[in-house]
């Protein structure tokens, strides 16, 4: 799964990332963050159409589906599965219709230790930052207020995150955007091949503080490396 990341990318890292033609709808540029929980609003980048622009929007991490009686009916899934996100009644028209990418720059994800549990960041060894598959909703209230919501894809673990997870983000490449954002409905189904894990080789981790684990806890120290006391915690590339 992923239920925390960071992205501390300037705006214009950001816009270089995405390749984005406009920027934020009307909002100002997030700062930097280094703690993203879910329930949070965070930047997703979207577009209409093949000759539409790619514009940046904030959305609320945590889907509420259009026909749903709301943001208090329910559990709102921060995730969904690659593997039945076409499938299932909650996410499958956003899958078709509505999708987005998701800027970041390193995703958390905790090993279980015994009774604890370590946090460890995952980043690219060679890029800045990335963009993770997602989909999105815009329910509206009876008094006509919308409210734009949003999951992020997650596929099976690679080897270098499998000793922590069995789960991982959807890692798009650049050359992938425009098929994720514009690709229409009745095609959505030849999407399912960008929906891998990215490759292991490509990606690096190390052990942070459990600070993490509380999200009001959101400064540049949470990404240092961190060793628990009396711990010999590594984490090696599976064979």
């Amino acid at each position: 799964m992923c239920g925390r990341f960071t992205l501390t990318l300037t705006p214009e890292e950001t816009a270089r990332l995405l390749a984005l033609e406009a920027a934020l709808d009307g909002e100002p540029a997030s700062p930097p963050r280094w703690n993203i929980a879910p329930g949070q609003p965070i930047a997703a980048a979207s577009q209409e159409s093949p000759d539409a622009p790619r514009r940046l929007r904030y959305l609320d991490w945590g889907l509420v589906p259009r026909w749903s009686r709301g943001p208090g009916g329910g559990a709102r899934p921060i995730n969904a599965r690659s593997e039945t996100v076409a499938d299932k009644p909650a996410f499958r028209d956003a899958w078709r219709r509505r999708r987005c990418l998701v800027p970041a720059d390193g995703f958390y994800e905790w090993q279980r230790r015994g009774g604890a549990k370590q946090p460890w960041l995952f980043r690219l060894k060679d890029a800045p930052g990335f963009a993770m598959a997602g989909i999105w909703e815009t329910w509206t209230s009876p008094e006509g207020l919308p409210l734009h919501t949003c999951a992020l894809l997650t596929t099976e673990a690679n080897a270098l995150m499998l000793p922590v997870h069995d789960r991982m983000p959807v890692i798009l490449r650049p050359e992938s955007f425009a098929d994720w954002l514009v690709t229409p409905p009745e095609s959505a189904h030849t999407l399912h091949t960008l929906l891998r894990p990215y490759p292991a080789d490509e990606m690096t981790a190390w052990p942070v503080s459990p600070a993490v684990n509380s999200p009001h806890n959101d400064a540049p120290n949470l990404v240092l490396s961190f060793t628990p006391p009396d711990s010999d915690v590594q984490l090696r590339l599976l064979d």
